[in-house]
C-alpha cells in the first residue's frame, strides 16, 4: 500500500470518527436537554373539559403551590373500604386514567387520582421535587377525610417512584406498585448503556431509597415481558433488604397488559378483599 493511499485511508477514518463524535455529542446532548420530553408524555384539556365516567365522582382543583393548580379526581364509591391514592404512568390525562381507576370503585374502593402538572387540566412548571410536593398536598387532602390505615397508595409506571416516596414519608396502609422501576437511572442505563446518564439525568426517582423507608407492606407487580420498564429492574426492587415486601411475578405480561392477566386480579383481590 502506497504513502498516498495510506494518508487517504487515515483521513478517512478520522472523518468518519468525527462523525461518530459528533452523533454522539448531538444525541447526548437530546437526552439531557430534551428528557423531560422523553420522560413525560403529557396530553392536555381544555378548563372546560366534561369528565363522564360510570361511577360517581367530585372534580378538583388543588392550589398547591402559587402558580401550581393540580386537576384530580376524587371517586366514591356506594359501600367504600377504605380509599386508593394512585398515580398513574408517564402518558396521557384524567380522561384516561380515570377509566382505568375506575377498576378499583367497583370493587368499592374511593380513589382519588391527580393529573401531574402539565397533563390535562393541571398547571405549573415539573419537577422531582414539585411532584413529590403535589403527592403530599393530595395526601393531606386524603387525612381530611380518611384516617391513615384506611389509605393505600398506588403507582404505575412513572406514578411507582411518586407513590414510594409518599410511602417513606407517612404511615399508609399499604403500597402497592405496578411496573415499577429500580430507578429512572437504572432504566435509562439499561436503555443507552453507552452514554453517562447518571450525569444527564435531571429527574431520579430512586424508589429503592424510598422502599427502604417504608414501614407498610409492600406489594409490587411485573411482567416478565415489559418493554417499557424492563422486568429485571423492577425484580432488583425484591432483593433490598425488606421483610414487608412481596414480589409477583406475571408470566408473559408487558407494560401495559397486566390487567389482561389472573395472576394481576388474584393479587388485587388479596390486597384489596
Amino acid at each position: 500500500m502506497s504513502f498516498t493511499h495510506q494518508k487517504k485511508l487515515k483521513r478517512k477514518l478520522k472523518k468518519f470518527l468525527l462523525v461518530l463524535l459528533g452523533l454522539y455529542v448531538m444525541i447526548g446532548s437530546a437526552l439531557y436537554f430534551f428528557q423531560e420530553k422523553i420522560l413525560f408524555l403529557p396530553t392536555t384539556l381544555e378548563q372546560d373539559y366534561q369528565y363522564n365516567f360510570k361511577h360517581n365522582f367530585k372534580e378538583l382543583y388543588l392550589d398547591t403551590e402559587k402558580d401550581a393548580t393540580i386537576n384530580a379526581l376524587h371517586f366514591k364509591s356506594q359501600n367504600s373500604k377504605g380509599v386508593i391514592l394512585y398515580f398513574h404512568g408517564n402518558a396521557g390525562d384524567l380522561s384516561r386514567w380515570g377509566i382505568i381507576a375506575e377498576y378499583f370503585v367497583e370493587k368499592n374502593y374511593d380513589v382519588l387520582i391527580m393529573d401531574y402538572r402539565t397533563y390535562g387540566k393541571s398547571t405549573g412548571k415539573l419537577s422531582e421535587d414539585a411532584l413529590y410536593k403535589d403527592a403530599q398536598y393530595c395526601y393531606d387532602y386524603l387525612l381530611k377525610h380518611y384516617s391513615e390505615d384506611q389509605i393505600t397508595l398506588y403507582g404505575r409506571s412513572l406514578g411507582t417512584g411518586i407513590a414510594s416516596y409518599l410511602a417513606s414519608k407517612n404511615q399508609a396502609k399499604q403500597l402497592i406498585l405496578e411496573t415499577p422501576y429500580y430507578s429512572i437511572l437504572d432504566v435509562a442505563e439499561h436503555r443507552f448503556p453507552m452514554f453517562p446518564v447518571k450525569r444527564l439525568l435531571k429527574y431520579h426517582f430512586p424508589t429503592f431509597k424510598y422502599l427502604t423507608k417504608t414501614q407498610c407492606p409492600i406489594t409490587i407487580i411485573h411482567g416478565t415481558d415489559d418493554g417499557i420498564v424492563p422486568y429485571t429492574s423492577g425484580e432488583k426492587l425484591s432483593k433490598l433488604d425488606i421483610n414487608n415486601l412481596s414480589f409477583i411475578t406475571v408470566n408473559g405480561g408487558d407494560h401495559n397488559n397486566l390487567i389482561e392477566f389472573q395472576d394481576y386480579h388474584k393479587t388485587i383481590n388479596s390486597k384489596l378483599p
